[in-house]
């Protein structure tokens, strides 16, 4: 089974995870360019272990969610929990995403064009992961 949806939704978070390694090896000017925010450039300047510790562990999450995401595709053995993986992936991505909205009625002084963009590509990331599970679902729920 091909299901595009999660294929897709795999290939934005693998591409996520690689970002993230590259921040960490483009060093404090790829953590501000980045919207990492000045607490975690001015770390990775002092050589503190943390920026990289924390962008190393959601690149390692990133890429585990792609596993998911191809592992519902079909195209890698079928992983565990694998519906209620997807569920929780596409959940996530879409409460990034969707939040937003709210702040931007709320709290609009805390908007920025970081947070807008990539509150946008989280939303896309999001639908394929949902589309793409609920496509599936059917096919996930075989014993495999």
């Amino acid at each position: 089974m091909r299901n595009r949806w999660l294929l897709a939704g795999g290939l934005l978070s693998a591409a996520a995870a690689l970002l993230h390694v590259a921040v960490i090896i483009g060093g404090p000017d790829w953590y501000r360019f980045f919207g990492a925010g000045e607490a975690m450039a001015r770390a990775a300047e002092r050589g503190s272990w943390r920026p990289a510790a924390i962008t190393a562990g959601i690149a390692t999450i990133l890429a585990i969610w792609s596993a998911y995401a191809f592992s519902g595709a079909g195209l890698i053995p079928r992983l565990p929990l694998i519906r209620t993986g997807l569920v929780t992936i596409s959940a996530i991505y879409l409460a990034r995403g969707l939040i937003l909205f709210p702040t931007l009625a709320l709290k609009p002084q805390l908007i920025d064009a970081f947070t807008v963009w990539s509150s946008l590509i989280v939303l896309v990331y999001g639908a394929a992961y949902a589309v793409g599970t609920w496509r599936a679902w059917a096919y996930l729920g075989k014993a495999g």
